[in-house]
């Protein structure tokens, strides 16, 4: 006896999956200048490589014969492919069913979530997020309301983070639960025009607080890109965010137990750049350009920016150097004089227990002039800011150089440098360094005397003189050791680093001693 009818039953059952939300719904998707989820999948995962899970899950209606009449697929596809050849763990939203929302699912007999699958098989789970989260419309199926209890799933996506590379994207409207898996990665990205992220969208809005708002002015990436800083990157179509996922993923390992793979080693070693010699201003007044100083330095075209547009005054990425890959910081004068600020802190926080969690260096170009200060930085909370960043260096353990090249001032100046564990530092004959600036420190520490000099301002500048003639590095190099180097000789001194770590790295796999925290 054939099974030849059970068999038709799953092809017909996946061809009903495959229609999504019928006709109406891949329409109105078009329309807003979106791709269907399926349509996402194609072009996101390598060919021929998807291998969906629960593809028969939904809900059915039967006619008295026990015959299918009805299928309605679940608002989500998930499962494993590739993408550049290494495999994943995909999860993502369909919102022509039900605007992406999840109904009442789980239970006993229920197949592992994609999250789950993703840390036992050990390789990075994406997320692919189009979804307005939780709707009242269930309760009416369910026949009753619920108490909030979803930290059971959450937990989960908690401790991955420890353990595998995460990547959310927001494709579309993305509200209640959705929005904080957006942020529970250790990467994510919007589209322009037609993504936004919010808790609850305008019409909870207006019912809890009695204004109009439009989606976009209330969770568009102009908020969250620039302002809340809650998403990192954004692209300029979804092809565009799918390439810069690739990208993000090829520096980091499937997990925490592997090391980061070696990518192109083309680029010498010992290449030097000539403009290096008088990159930096003699006049400090005077502005570089801090993506210049990385691309000369980095191999080439390797420099992944993170977040551009927020914290700015800290320039953070991923890049090689001989092919490895490393974490990437630099302070950024064009903004705040490259001061540290809440923003910037907690944008290279977020860099170090990355590098940290999958087990990659750290390449810092220090030109801290302090942290931030004045009246709105106060208000911001600068002190906690500030104690948060140097709790995450001296908690940090991964190989970390520090390239000097301009100032480094107090305790933001003190957050480059880390007592522990295989560190490096070079300065560049154009570093300044001390507790705080000559011009400002001398106006406070000798307040006195220059108040009762004849002439105030002739007494200060006479003050700096006699300090500026202190602050020669080499005098720090006579009496600490200090190695300072010749700037067109960074990227060897850089590649030597980096080769050398990979041993202490070797040491390090595993779960980090400190969780990753979002």
């Amino acid at each position: 006896m054939s099974w030849e009818t059970e068999v038709n039953e799953i092809t017909n059952r996946k061809e009903l999956r495959r229609k999504m939300g019928g006709t109406e719904g891949i329409e109105r998707q078009h329309k807003r200048g979106k791709y269907t989820v399926r349509e996402r999948l194609d072009r996101f995962i390598d060919p021929n490589s998807f291998n969906e899970f629960s593809s028969l899950a939904g809900t059915g209606s039967y006619n008295k014969h026990g015959e299918l009449d009805n299928f309605i697929p679940r608002a989500s596809v998930d499962g494993i492919g590739q993408i550049n050849g290494r495999k994943l763990v995909v999860s993502a939203g369909d919102f022509t069913i039900r605007g992406g929302s999840g109904g009442s699912g789980g239970g006993l007999g229920s197949e592992l979530p994609p999250n789950e699958r993703a840390r036992r098989w050990m390789i990075p789970f994406v997320r692919l997020l189009d979804a307005a989260g939780g709707s009242v419309r269930g309760f009416e199926e369910m026949g009753r309301t619920y108490l909030p209890d979803g930290n059971v799933w959450s937990t989960i996506d908690v401790e991955i983070l420890s353990e595998i590379p995460v990547v959310s994207a927001v494709m579309g409207s993305v509200a209640g639960l959705p929005a904080i898996n957006a942020c529970l990665s250790h990467f994510n990205v919007m589209v322009k025009d037609s993504s936004q992220l919010f808790p609850g969208g305008p019409p909870v809005v207006k019912a809890a607080l009695g204004y109009d708002i439009t989606k976009e002015d209330l969770g568009g990436p102009q908020i969250h890109t620039k302002i809340s800083g809650s998403v990192d990157n954004l692209a300029e179509s979804e092809d565009a965010a799918f390439q810069q996922i690739r990208q993000f993923l090829s520096y980091l390992p499937s997990n925490v137990h592997e090391i980061a793979p070696r990518g192109d080693t083309s680029d010498p070693i010992d290449r030097t750049a000539a403009e290096l010699i008088d990159f930096m201003p003699r006049d400090r007044r005077k502005i570089y350009k801090v993506h210049d100083l990385v691309n000369l330095i980095a191999d080439r075209d390797s420099f992944f920016e993170i977040s551009p547009n927020y914290g700015r005054s800290r320039t953070v990425g991923l890049a090689r150097f001989n092919g490895y890959p490393v974490g990437l910081m630099a302070n950024n004068p064009k903004f705040y004089g490259g001061s540290t600020d809440v923003a910037a802190g907690s944008k290279v926080i977020r860099l170090l227990q990355l590098c940290d969690t999958f087990h990659l260096p750290i390449v810092s170009f220090a030109d801290e002039p302090g942290f931030m200060v004045g009246l709105e930085s106060e208000k911001s909370g600068i002190e906690r800011a500030g104690a948060a960043l140097v709790a995450a260096v001296c908690q940090s353990q991964m190989p970390w150089l520090t390239i000097v090249t301009g100032r480094l001032y107090g305790v933001a100046g003190q957050c480059q440098h880390r007592p522990s564990g295989m560190f490096r530092r070079y300065a560049w004959p154009s570093a300044s360094w001390g507790s705080m600036h000559i011009s400002g420190g001398a106006s406070a520490a000798y307040r006195r005397e220059i108040d009762e000099a004849p002439d105030p301002i002739a007494k200060r500048e006479e003050i700096e003189a006699r300090l500026q003639a202190v602050a020669s590095p080499f005098r720090t190099a006579e009496a600490t050791g200090q190695d300072i180097i010749d700037p067109r000789e960074t990227r060897k001194h850089i590649c030597d680093f980096v080769e050398d770590a990979q041993r202490v790295l070797d040491k390090q796999l595993g779960i980090p001693k400190m969780p990753y925290r979002p």
